[in-house]
């Protein structure tokens, strides 16, 4: 079969947003691990990629003949607007239809420095790399929409971080690496074409159904929102933190993007934050569904000018400058936006009723707050989120409360609404409450080892996190939150 069929129809059809580049040489390449799930999921050829030709394309050593690409994009991070950000040390191979008929991007991330970056090295190391395997891993297989890693290949090059570490660049697969940021990168241009090709793209490649609408932006927007509204719903769930939640890692496709300061919570706290520079908790757990709407609300004002108006009258307008809002635009994105907590809770809501083996109708108006409950004791009592939900399924959740009286009262009101008699409700449960999650302390163990040439521990927690669900697991560790005598844990951006 070997390599894939590559094309590049976004640089093609806006090529001002990306910029050709190739990937730096690099000295010893070795492949450090493969996901050949991954590989036999897209249909793609596990022998090639296992061969000298796939090691060469995993680091980007291509021919001249097949163009690669670094996207520009723009973003807020942390709530402060960048007008021109990009990919910094990334690379797009090129776009390949899947065995699926989805056509993927094939994106290498640290391989060299960029135009866009920044004074940056463009280099990784092969900790962050395996972290994003490894957490790609996880969410797949807990069901959330994710970009998947299909191999970290070690460089045989030392890169200078706090101390010189061993080199790497990760292979990514994602249904688009389209942003907020890229809509917000074109509509700064103030170029017509620009805007309306990125909306263009990413409608026939994400949200074909708003080609149909009266009003195909105005639809678009309200796609990407409900898809980026879901997908938070379902890292809050699970009691994930993403950690840099800028707009330039949200993707309009509506997938989890960009492991970096990401981490899931032991005990549960709406205030969870991991990441080094998020002193003032913009990131917390807690804020993330508000975030979300913000990110949209900067979504929106990127696509004000296209909103209202037909790819008809587009056509029609004098000149290349993107014309002026309409006060029925405003309106209607800001409806739109309004709306985002109501679509967020369409997925929440009743996401959390299977979680707690409640009848979402008969709980009728009770059910947000027996949820809302459910957590605040969770918070009040410092109980471990992934532990409660699991033996709540298996009828053991009143002895991780050193004071039951609260849960007691809170269970009584849950028994006058449960799913269905209790074996029924505890494997329903048991489909939805994960046994195991990634440990942040064996993440990092597990990690270290790996960086110090020891791939074992790694590989045997990633083949563990595959199967989240089961009541055995190879790695008990993964059940049981970080020992009370442990550091706080914290991530870092950009490593």
């Amino acid at each position: 079969m070997g390599a894939p069929e590559f094309e590049q129809t976004y640089a093609a059809a806006v090529p001002e947003l990306s910029t050709a580049w190739r990937a730096a040489a690099v000295s010893e390449p070795r492949l450090l691990i493969v996901d050949g799930t991954l590989i036999a999921d897209l249909g793609l050829d596990a022998e090639w990629f296992a061969g000298p030709e796939g090691l060469r394309l995993l680091v980007g050593d291509v021919p001249d003949s097949r163009p690669t690409y670094a996207q520009g994009y723009a973003g807020h991070q942390f709530g402060s607007y960048s007008p021109v950000l990009g990919d910094g040390r990334a690379l797009l191979l090129g776009e390949f239809v899947a065995r699926d008929g989805v056509r993927r991007d094939l994106h290498l991330k640290g391989s060299g420095r960029t135009p866009y970056a920044r004074g940056g090295d463009g280099l990784a190391v092969v900790g962050p790399m395996l972290r994003e395997y490894l957490m790609g891993v996880a969410m797949q297989a807990l069901g959330i929409p994710t970009t998947r890693a299909l191999a970290v290949v070690a460089t045989g090059d030392l890169v200078r971080r706090e101390r010189p570490l061993p080199g790497a660049i990760l292979a990514r697969v994602a249904r688009s690496h389209l942003r907020v940021g890229t809509v917000q990168y074109a509509a700064a241009s103030g170029r017509r074409d620009l805007l309306r090709g990125v909306a263009d793209h990413a409608i026939d490649r994400h949200h074909p159904a708003a080609r149909e609408s009266d009003d195909p932006y105005l639809a678009l927007l309200e796609s990407v929102a409900r898809s980026q509204a879901s997908l938070v719903a379902q890292w809050m769930s699970v009691g994930f933190v993403h950690g840099v939640m800028n707009t330039d890692n949200t993707t309009l496709s509506g997938e989890t993007i960009d492991y970096g300061p990401c981490a899931f919570i032991d005990v549960h706290d709406p205030r969870a934050v991991f990441s080094s520079i998020d002193h003032r908790g913009r990131y917390a757990y807690g804020n993330q569904p508000v975030i979300i709407q913000w990110n949209l609300a900067r979504l929106a004002e990127a696509l004000l000018p296209l909103i209202g108006r037909s790819p008809h009258e587009l056509d029609t307008l004098e000149g290349t400058t993107l014309p002026e809002p309409t006060e029925a635009a405003v309106e209607a994105a800001t409806d739109v936006l309004v709306r985002v907590p109501d679509l967020y809770d369409e997925t929440y809501l009743p996401l959390m009723a299977r979680k707690l083996g409640i009848d979402a109708v008969g709980a009728g108006e009770d059910l947000r707050g027996l949820v809302t409950d459910a957590l605040g004791l969770l918070s009040a009592h410092h109980i471990d989120h992934t532990r409660f939900f699991r033996a709540l399924a298996n009828g053991a959740a009143r002895e991780l409360f050193t004071d039951p009286a609260p849960f007691d009262a809170w269970s009584q009101r849950r028994a006058a609404v449960l799913l269905g008699d209790a074996e029924e409700t505890a494997a329903a449960m048991r489909a939805v409450n994960p046994h195991i999650v990634p440990r942040n302390h064996v993440v990092e163990d597990v990690l270290t080892a790996a960086t110090e040439g020891d791939l074992g521990p790694f590989e045997r927690v990633v083949e563990a996190l595959r199967h989240p669900f089961e009541d055995e697991t190879s790695v008990p560790e993964l059940a049981e939150p970080a020992p009370s005598t442990a550091a706080p844990y914290v991530t870092y951006c950009g490593t």
